[in-house]
């Protein structure tokens, strides 16, 4: 019922800051870094979406499974590192 697609909204709150923080470990101010970690976005989030299971792209995207850090963050719940 409405736990699991809270749930599920939550998860999907949880990959979406995760993948921005690989932005922002590149360096927002950093046009280079920025346009690198956009091609390996799309080479992987948005090339592979539907053709390997999620959490597989989403590995090969950030090199690691993805944690709840980013969203605590960007909600002001921890302090950034």
């Amino acid at each position: 019922g409405y736990a699991a697609g809270y749930y599920s909204y939550k998860w999907a709150e949880v990959l979406s800051a995760d993948a921005f923080s690989a932005f922002e470990d590149a360096g927002l101010d950093n046009n280079k870094a920025v346009i690198e970690t956009g091609r390996k976005f799309r080479e992987t989030i948005l090339a592979l979406g539907g053709g390997k299971a999620p959490l597989e792209v989403f590995v090969q995207f950030r090199g690691r499974e993805p944690t709840p850090d980013a969203l605590l963050r960007h909600n002001g719940l921890i302090a950034a590192a």
